[in-house]
C-alpha cells in the first residue's frame, strides 16, 4: 500500500497560502464546503482541510489513480472529505449532491497535469522518460497520444501542434509524424522527442528549454479534450457558488487563462448602458475580481517548487446568483 507520507511528499501545491487567503472568506464559516475541482494527490485539499476546521472538501478528479491517492492521504479527515470520480465540468451536479442547498461555498481549480501524472514514466506525459505514448488522465477511456498520432491526417495534427502547444514549427513535425509512421509504429514518447528535434531547426532547440515541451503539451490537451471541458466548467463552477462564494484558478499555459481571465472579466462588467444616473440591479457586475491580472510565483514558491514558474493566479467573488442572471 502506498505510504501517504511519500504521497504527501510528492506532491508540493503551488501558491497554497495564496489559494487559500483568497478563499478564507468563503470558507471560514460553519459547514462551508469546498470543491477541490482538480483534486490530484490532495495537496491543495489537505491544506484547505488543516487550516478551516469546520470545512467540508468535496475533491474532484478524472483520475482514478490519483483518487486513490488522495483518499489515502486525507483518510485522517474522515467524512470531511468526499472523493467524487468524473471530468471538473460536472461540478454543478456534484454540487447539487454535496452542496448546501446545491450549492458550494468555494471552487479551487489546479489546472494542468499533475505532478503524478508527470512523475510516473508509464504514463507518457513527460519528454524526459522514455515511455508507452498514452497521456490519458483517465487511463480506462478514450483515444491515446499513440492513437491520436496513428489516426489523424497532417492537416489535423499541424492544428492541433499550433492550436494546443502554440508550435511555431508544427507543420514540419506533423508531416514528419505522418512520415515516420508509415514506416514504423509510433509507441513511445522517445520515438516522438527524437520526431520533434529532428524536424525543429538547429538554432531554434538553443533555447525555450526542450524542444518537445510545446508538442506534448499540445497532445495531451487534445487526448484529454481539456480545454473545451475548461470552457465548460468555469461558467458551471460560477453557477454552483453562493453569493459571497469564490473561486481560484491556477493556470499553467496562455490558452487555460485566457479561458479564465475571459469568463471572469465579463462577469465583472458593469452592463449598463453608460450614463444612466441608477445602475438596475440586474446590469450590475456579477464578480468581484480578487485579483489585478494575474498572481504569479513569488521568489521563495519557486526555489520551493519549480513548477510554479508559469503558474498564472485568478479569482472572482460572486456578487450576484450566477444561476439567476441574465
Amino acid at each position: 500500500m502506498e505510504d501517504t507520507r511519500n504521497t504527501a511528499a510528492l506532491h508540493v501545491p503551488v501558491l497554497l497560502d495564496e489559494c487559500l487567503d483568497m478563499l478564507a472568506p468563503a470558507l471560514d464559516i460553519p459547514g462551508a464546503v469546498l470543491v477541490d475541482a482538480t483534486l490530484g494527490m490532495g495537496g491543495h485539499s489537505e491544506g484547505a482541510l488543516r487550516r478551516f476546521p469546520d470545512l467540508q472538501v468535496v475533491g474532484i478528479d478524472r483520475d482514478p489513480q490519483a483518487i486513490d491517492s488522495a483518499v489515502r492521504r486525507l483518510a485522517p479527515f474522515g467524512t470531511r472529505f468526499r472523493a467524487v470520480h468524473t471530468t471538473y465540468d460536472h461540478l454543478d451536479e456534484v454540487a447539487a449532491v454535496h452542496g448546501r442547498d446545491a450549492l458550494v461555498d468555494g471552487v479551487l481549480m489546479d489546472l494542468g497535469v499533475s505532478s503524478l501524472q508527470l512523475d510516473q514514466a508509464d504514463r507518457g506525459f513527460s519528454y524526459a522518460k522514455d515511455a508507452p505514448l498514452d497521456m490519458r488522465m483517465d487511463p480506462s477511456t478514450g483515444a491515446s497520444a499513440a492513437d491520436l498520432l496513428r489516426t489523424l491526417d497532417a492537416g489535423e495534427l499541424t492544428r492541433i501542434l499550433r492550436t494546443y502547444g502554440e508550435e511555431r514549427f508544427a507543420q514540419r513535425i506533423a508531416r514528419r509524424i505522418v512520415e515516420q509512421r508509415a514506416r514504423t509504429p509510433l509507441t513511445r514518447t522517445g520515438q516522438l522527442v527524437d520526431i520533434v528535434r529532428e524536424s525543429i531547426p538547429a538554432p531554434a532547440r538553443r533555447t525555450g528549454g526542450n524542444p518537445a515541451k510545446r508538442t506534448f503539451q499540445a497532445l495531451r490537451v487534445a487526448v484529454n479534450d481539456e480545454l473545451r471541458i475548461l470552457e465548460r466548467a468555469v461558467p458551471r463552477a460560477l453557477a454552483s457558488l453562493r453569493v459571497g462564494g469564490r473561486l481560484v484558478v491556477e493556470s499553467y499555459q496562455s490558452l487555460e487563462d485566457r479561458i479564465v481571465k475571459d469568463v471572469l472579466r465579463q462577469g465583472s462588467e458593469n452592463r449598463a448602458p453608460a450614463g444612466l444616473p441608477v445602475i438596475p440591479a440586474d446590469m450590475q457586475p456579477r464578480l468581484r475580481l480578487l485579483t489585478r491580472g494575474a498572481g504569479r510565483a513569488h521568489e521563495a514558491e519557486l526555489a520551493r517548487n519549480p513548477r510554479s514558474a508559469s503558474v498564472r493566479l485568478r479569482g472572482a467573488e460572486v456578487l450576484r446568483a450566477w444561476k439567476e442572471c441574465p
